[in-house]
Protein backbone atom coordinates (compact mmCIF):
# COMPACT_ATOMS: atom_id res chain seq x y z
CA UNK A 1 0.00 0.00 0.00
CA UNK A 2 1.28 3.42 -0.97
CA UNK A 3 0.52 6.19 1.54
CA UNK A 4 1.09 9.78 0.51
CA UNK A 5 0.67 13.35 1.61
CA UNK A 6 -0.50 15.75 -1.04
CA UNK A 7 -2.01 19.16 -1.55
CA UNK A 8 -4.97 20.02 -3.68
CA UNK A 9 -5.73 23.68 -3.39
CA UNK A 10 -4.63 25.23 -0.11
CA UNK A 11 -5.06 22.14 2.11
CA UNK A 12 -2.79 19.20 2.84
CA UNK A 13 -4.30 15.71 2.75
CA UNK A 14 -3.20 12.15 3.37
CA UNK A 15 -4.18 9.47 0.92
CA UNK A 16 -3.73 6.07 -0.70
CA UNK A 17 -2.36 5.82 -4.22
CA UNK A 18 -3.89 3.18 -6.44
CA UNK A 19 -3.29 2.16 -10.04
CA UNK A 20 -0.61 3.02 -12.53
CA UNK A 21 2.99 1.84 -12.63
CA UNK A 22 4.72 2.68 -9.34
CA UNK A 23 1.76 4.95 -8.68
CA UNK A 24 2.33 7.00 -11.83
CA UNK A 25 -0.82 7.46 -13.81
CA UNK A 26 -2.88 6.35 -10.83
CA UNK A 27 -5.36 8.02 -8.54
CA UNK A 28 -5.04 9.22 -4.99
CA UNK A 29 -7.89 8.59 -2.56
CA UNK A 30 -8.16 10.80 0.50
CA UNK A 31 -7.97 9.19 3.92
CA UNK A 32 -10.62 9.95 6.49
CA UNK A 33 -9.30 12.07 9.34
CA UNK A 34 -7.52 14.71 7.28
CA UNK A 35 -3.74 14.95 7.02
CA UNK A 36 -3.07 12.14 9.47
CA UNK A 37 0.39 11.39 8.05
CA UNK A 38 1.35 14.96 8.92
CA UNK A 39 0.41 14.46 12.57
CA UNK A 40 2.79 12.44 14.75
CA UNK A 41 0.10 11.58 17.31
CA UNK A 42 -2.08 10.07 14.58
CA UNK A 43 0.64 7.57 13.62
CA UNK A 44 0.23 5.65 16.87
CA UNK A 45 -3.40 4.83 16.18
CA UNK A 46 -3.21 5.05 12.39
CA UNK A 47 -6.44 3.84 10.86
CA UNK A 48 -6.36 3.55 7.10
CA UNK A 49 -9.90 4.34 6.07
CA UNK A 50 -10.39 5.53 2.53
CA UNK A 51 -12.81 8.35 1.81
CA UNK A 52 -14.87 8.56 -1.37
CA UNK A 53 -13.03 11.63 -2.68
CA UNK A 54 -10.24 10.96 -5.18
CA UNK A 55 -8.36 12.69 -7.95
CA UNK A 56 -5.75 11.93 -10.54
CA UNK A 57 -2.25 11.77 -9.11
CA UNK A 58 -0.95 14.08 -11.82
CA UNK A 59 -3.40 16.78 -10.68
CA UNK A 60 -2.02 17.08 -7.14
CA UNK A 61 1.25 18.17 -5.59
CA UNK A 62 2.97 15.46 -3.59
CA UNK A 63 4.33 16.57 -0.21
CA UNK A 64 6.94 14.95 2.05
CA UNK A 65 5.21 11.71 3.09
CA UNK A 66 5.93 12.37 6.77
CA UNK A 67 7.00 15.35 8.87
CA UNK A 68 9.75 13.87 11.03
CA UNK A 69 10.83 15.40 14.31
CA UNK A 70 14.31 14.18 13.34
CA UNK A 71 16.12 12.30 10.63
CA UNK A 72 18.60 9.74 11.89
CA UNK A 73 21.11 9.06 9.14
CA UNK A 74 23.73 6.34 8.95
CA UNK A 75 27.27 6.80 7.68
CA UNK A 76 29.27 4.14 5.82
CA UNK A 77 26.63 1.43 5.86
CA UNK A 78 27.44 -0.16 2.49
CA UNK A 79 30.57 -2.21 2.05
CA UNK A 80 31.32 -0.80 -1.39
CA UNK A 81 30.78 2.77 -0.20
CA UNK A 82 33.27 2.30 2.65
CA UNK A 83 35.78 0.94 0.12
CA UNK A 84 35.04 3.90 -2.17
CA UNK A 85 36.25 6.28 0.54
CA UNK A 86 39.07 4.01 1.69
CA UNK A 87 37.62 3.53 5.15
CA UNK A 88 37.40 0.39 7.27
CA UNK A 89 34.02 -1.20 7.90
CA UNK A 90 32.47 0.22 11.08
CA UNK A 91 32.00 -2.12 14.03
CA UNK A 92 28.72 -0.44 14.95
CA UNK A 93 26.37 1.96 13.13
CA UNK A 94 27.63 5.52 12.69
CA UNK A 95 24.74 7.84 13.56
CA UNK A 96 24.25 11.50 12.74
CA UNK A 97 21.21 13.76 12.57
CA UNK A 98 19.70 15.94 9.87
CA UNK A 99 17.26 18.65 11.01
CA UNK A 100 13.58 18.58 10.19
CA UNK A 101 14.03 21.97 8.50
CA UNK A 102 16.06 20.28 5.74
CA UNK A 103 13.03 18.26 4.55
CA UNK A 104 11.55 18.83 1.11
CA UNK A 105 9.21 16.69 -0.97
CA UNK A 106 9.29 15.26 -4.48
CA UNK A 107 9.60 17.86 -7.20
CA UNK A 108 10.94 20.54 -4.88
CA UNK A 109 14.28 22.21 -5.50
CA UNK A 110 17.53 21.39 -3.72
CA UNK A 111 19.17 24.77 -3.12
CA UNK A 112 22.92 24.83 -3.71
CA UNK A 113 24.47 26.83 -0.81
CA UNK A 114 27.11 28.50 -2.99
CA UNK A 115 27.81 31.08 -0.28
CA UNK A 116 29.49 28.31 1.74
CA UNK A 117 30.13 25.24 -0.41
CA UNK A 118 31.78 24.38 -3.70
CA UNK A 119 30.95 20.66 -3.71
CA UNK A 120 27.43 19.31 -3.13
CA UNK A 121 26.80 15.56 -3.61
CA UNK A 122 23.77 13.30 -4.03
CA UNK A 123 23.43 10.20 -1.82
CA UNK A 124 20.48 7.97 -2.68
CA UNK A 125 19.15 5.96 0.26
CA UNK A 126 16.35 3.74 1.51
CA UNK A 127 14.52 5.38 4.43
CA UNK A 128 12.42 3.68 7.08
CA UNK A 129 9.45 5.65 8.44
CA UNK A 130 8.76 5.03 12.13
CA UNK A 131 5.16 4.12 12.91
CA UNK A 132 5.13 4.05 16.72
CA UNK A 133 7.25 5.21 19.64
CA UNK A 134 10.39 3.08 19.72
CA UNK A 135 12.72 2.85 22.72
CA UNK A 136 15.14 -0.01 23.49
CA UNK A 137 13.67 -2.21 20.77
CA UNK A 138 15.22 -5.65 20.15
CA UNK A 139 16.20 -6.19 16.52
CA UNK A 140 13.78 -9.11 16.34
CA UNK A 141 10.87 -6.79 17.13
CA UNK A 142 11.98 -3.84 14.98
CA UNK A 143 9.62 -4.60 12.09
CA UNK A 144 6.63 -3.83 14.32
CA UNK A 145 7.79 -0.23 14.70
CA UNK A 146 8.10 0.58 11.00
CA UNK A 147 5.16 2.00 9.09
CA UNK A 148 6.89 1.62 5.74
CA UNK A 149 9.68 2.80 3.47
CA UNK A 150 10.42 5.68 1.15
CA UNK A 151 13.23 7.14 -0.96
CA UNK A 152 15.69 9.59 0.53
CA UNK A 153 18.51 11.78 -0.77
CA UNK A 154 21.12 12.58 1.87
CA UNK A 155 22.37 15.72 0.12
CA UNK A 156 25.85 16.57 1.40
CA UNK A 157 28.23 19.51 1.10
CA UNK A 158 31.25 17.25 0.70
CA UNK A 159 33.90 19.94 1.07
CA UNK A 160 32.37 21.10 4.36
CA UNK A 161 32.12 17.52 5.61
CA UNK A 162 35.87 17.14 5.17
CA UNK A 163 36.63 20.54 6.67
CA UNK A 164 34.37 20.33 9.72
CA UNK A 165 34.85 16.62 10.55
CA UNK A 166 31.45 16.88 12.26
CA UNK A 167 28.55 16.38 9.81
CA UNK A 168 26.05 18.97 11.04
CA UNK A 169 26.75 21.81 8.64
CA UNK A 170 27.51 19.61 5.63
CA UNK A 171 24.27 17.67 6.02
CA UNK A 172 21.97 20.25 7.57
CA UNK A 173 21.30 22.98 5.01
CA UNK A 174 17.68 23.73 4.17
CA UNK A 175 16.49 21.43 1.32
CA UNK A 176 19.22 18.84 2.00
CA UNK A 177 16.71 16.10 2.93
CA UNK A 178 14.43 15.26 -0.01
CA UNK A 179 11.95 12.52 0.96
CA UNK A 180 9.31 10.73 -1.11
CA UNK A 181 7.41 10.20 -3.21
CA UNK A 182 5.28 8.17 -0.75
CA UNK A 183 5.49 5.48 1.93
CA UNK A 184 5.34 1.88 0.75
CA UNK A 185 4.04 -0.30 3.58
CA UNK A 186 4.66 -3.65 1.91
CA UNK A 187 8.37 -3.98 1.21
CA UNK A 188 11.13 -6.38 2.18
CA UNK A 189 13.98 -3.95 2.91
CA UNK A 190 16.68 -6.61 3.10
CA UNK A 191 17.17 -7.04 -0.64
CA UNK A 192 15.82 -4.32 -2.92
CA UNK A 193 17.54 -2.49 -5.73
CA UNK A 194 18.44 1.15 -5.21
CA UNK A 195 19.49 3.43 -8.07
CA UNK A 196 20.44 7.08 -8.33
CA UNK A 197 20.57 8.91 -11.66
CA UNK A 198 21.89 12.37 -12.47
CA UNK A 199 20.35 13.98 -15.55
CA UNK A 200 19.24 10.52 -16.68
CA UNK A 201 22.68 8.91 -16.28
CA UNK A 202 22.81 6.12 -13.72
CA UNK A 203 25.36 6.78 -10.97
CA UNK A 204 24.41 4.38 -8.17
CA UNK A 205 23.03 0.89 -8.64
CA UNK A 206 23.17 -1.78 -5.95
CA UNK A 207 21.10 -3.85 -3.55
CA UNK A 208 20.33 -3.17 0.07
CA UNK A 209 21.79 -6.64 0.69
CA UNK A 210 25.20 -4.87 0.60
CA UNK A 211 24.33 -3.07 3.85
CA UNK A 212 26.64 -3.72 6.77
CA UNK A 213 23.78 -3.29 9.26
CA UNK A 214 20.27 -4.02 8.03
CA UNK A 215 17.20 -1.86 8.68
CA UNK A 216 16.08 -3.80 11.75
CA UNK A 217 19.53 -3.68 13.33
CA UNK A 218 19.69 0.06 12.68
CA UNK A 219 16.31 0.72 14.30
CA UNK A 220 17.24 -1.36 17.32
CA UNK A 221 20.63 0.32 17.75
CA UNK A 222 19.21 3.81 17.32
CA UNK A 223 16.40 3.16 19.78
CA UNK A 224 19.00 2.26 22.40
CA UNK A 225 20.39 5.79 22.01
CA UNK A 226 17.30 7.95 21.51
CA UNK A 227 13.53 7.58 21.44
CA UNK A 228 12.18 7.38 17.92
CA UNK A 229 8.84 9.09 17.41
CA UNK A 230 6.08 8.36 14.89
CA UNK A 231 6.96 9.95 11.56
CA UNK A 232 10.70 9.98 12.25
CA UNK A 233 13.02 8.79 9.49
CA UNK A 234 15.98 6.44 9.58
CA UNK A 235 18.04 7.01 6.42
CA UNK A 236 19.94 3.75 6.09
CA UNK A 237 23.10 4.89 4.29
CA UNK A 238 24.15 5.28 0.68
CA UNK A 239 25.81 2.81 -1.69
CA UNK A 240 28.94 3.53 -3.71
CA UNK A 241 28.85 5.94 -6.63
CA UNK A 242 28.17 9.23 -4.86
CA UNK A 243 29.07 12.31 -6.85
CA UNK A 244 28.69 16.03 -7.22
CA UNK A 245 25.75 18.06 -8.47
CA UNK A 246 25.45 21.57 -9.86
CA UNK A 247 22.65 24.06 -10.38
CA UNK A 248 20.34 22.86 -13.13
CA UNK A 249 20.94 19.14 -12.49
CA UNK A 250 18.06 16.73 -11.91
CA UNK A 251 18.66 13.87 -9.49
CA UNK A 252 16.45 10.78 -9.26
CA UNK A 253 16.51 8.19 -6.48
CA UNK A 254 14.62 5.07 -7.50
CA UNK A 255 14.00 2.10 -5.22
CA UNK A 256 12.50 -1.17 -6.37
CA UNK A 257 8.98 -1.62 -5.01
CA UNK A 258 8.63 2.04 -4.01
CA UNK A 259 9.10 4.41 -6.94
CA UNK A 260 11.16 7.47 -7.81
CA UNK A 261 12.06 10.63 -5.94
CA UNK A 262 12.98 13.41 -8.37
CA UNK A 263 14.43 16.81 -7.45
CA UNK A 264 16.23 19.57 -9.32
CA UNK A 265 19.19 21.57 -8.04
CA UNK A 266 18.93 25.33 -8.12
CA UNK A 267 21.20 28.17 -7.09
CA UNK A 268 20.38 31.08 -4.81
CA UNK A 269 18.50 31.01 -1.52
CA UNK A 270 15.35 29.16 -0.62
Amino acid sequence: MKLARFSSGARAHSGIIEGGEDGRGGRVFELKGGDILGCASAFEELEIERADASCRLKDVKLLPPSLPSKIVAIGLNYRAHAAEFGKPLPSEPMLFLKPSTAVIGPGENIVYPSHMSRRVDYEGELAAVIGRVAKNVPAGDAKKYILGYTCFNDVTARDLQGRDVQYTRAKGFDTFAPIGPWIETELNPLSVRIETSLNGEKKQDTSTSDMIFNVYELLSFTSMVMTLLPGDIIATGTPSGVGKMKAGDTVTVRIEGIGSLVNTVTGGSR
